[in-house]
């Protein structure tokens, strides 16, 4: 039985995912180069916790048996060693979580299972920069983590039908719906939604209509929660646009190439929420709206 988790990254993704095994008591060690940033993360799943005592739903007891279950790490031969599941939440980068499944494979045991929290990139190439492509594995959380009830568990070409079970087990015993999707590109969730937004995107690029519009249009008549523009803020323009890059490269299909206006604003540091500017102005402590459409068309 799986009960030593080990997350390499911090971040938004990797906070929250520790964050929910914690939570179901497992015992959970978070890697990450920064200790600076691992410090941040502790203290997002406390005012996480405490978001959850607020609701209700949470006792002050639970929050302190959940930070007693994480430990925090910045050095991964330390921070793996005795894991049985570890699971790669790093940035988006395809070279960057391949060296990372490098290391992984010479420092865990050869029985733990090696998972990445990837959008869109090949599980199949991932497990091939390891010497068990059997029990590497994706897991894909969906953000917020602790908040949201999909996980996509895509096995990879070699990946062992009882790696999957398991990982499929571990994701309902955290509350979670596991979807088991087939490894290409995008998965199930981004191959829909980022066509999705990049399509909305293109429709202020072409000026059809402005960020609010927009953005108005899909809450109020596709009842989504959020808008397309919005959406693309919290999860990352830099993220949407690697994954549009997964899509475009893997299928070679001109619909998924990204709209100039994503490039443009990628690469002039209008990342979203992450830095503050994005299709709208944020206030990137509290992540809330500063301007509700700061976006000029011209």
């Amino acid at each position: 039985m799986i009960k030593n988790i080990a997350v390499i990254g911090s971040g938004t993704m990797g906070n929250g995912i520790a964050h929910v095994f914690a939570q179901e008591n497992f015992k959970v060690t978070l890697v990450d180069v920064s200790a600076d940033a691992l410090e941040r993360a502790l203290l997002t799943i406390a005012k996480n916790l405490d978001r959850m005592i607020a609701k209700g739903t949470l006792t002050e007891v639970d929050k302190q048996n959940t930070l007693g279950n994480i430990s925090i790490v910045t050095t991964l031969p330390a921070g793996v060693a005795e894991a049985e599941l570890v699971i790669e939440a790093a940035s988006e980068n395809e070279e960057l979580k391949l060296k990372i499944f490098r290391d992984l494979n010479t420092f865990t045991k050869p029985d733990a299972i090696l998972a990445s929290n990837t959008s869109s990139i090949s599980i199949t190439k991932i497990a091939a920069a390891t010497s068990r492509p059997e029990k590497v594995i994706g897991m894909h959380f969906m953000n917020p983590v602790p908040v949201m009830k999909l996980v996509e568990v895509i096995p990879g070409y070699a990946t062992d039908a009882a790696v999957t079970e398991t990982i499929m087990n571990l994701a309902r015993q955290l509350g979670k719906t596991p979807t088991e999707v087939n490894d290409y590109p995008g998965f199930i969730s981004n191959r829909i939604l980022m066509p999705m937004i990049n399509e909305a995107i293109y429709a202020l690029y072409e000026g059809v209509a402005g960020v609010g519009e927009i953005d108005t249009v899909m809450k109020l008549g596709m009842a989504h929660p959020m808008g397309p523009l919005q959406l693309a803020d919290f999860i990352g323009l830099d993220v949407c646009l690697s994954i549009l890059k997964v899509l475009h490269e893997g299928f070679g299909n001109p619909k998924y190439a990204p709209c100039p206006l994503l490039v443009n604003m990628v690469a002039a540091g209008h990342k979203g929420v992450k830095s503050g500017h994005g299709f709208y102005a944020w206030n990137q402590a509290t992540k809330e709206l500063i301007i509700a459409d700061r976006f000029k068309k011209n």
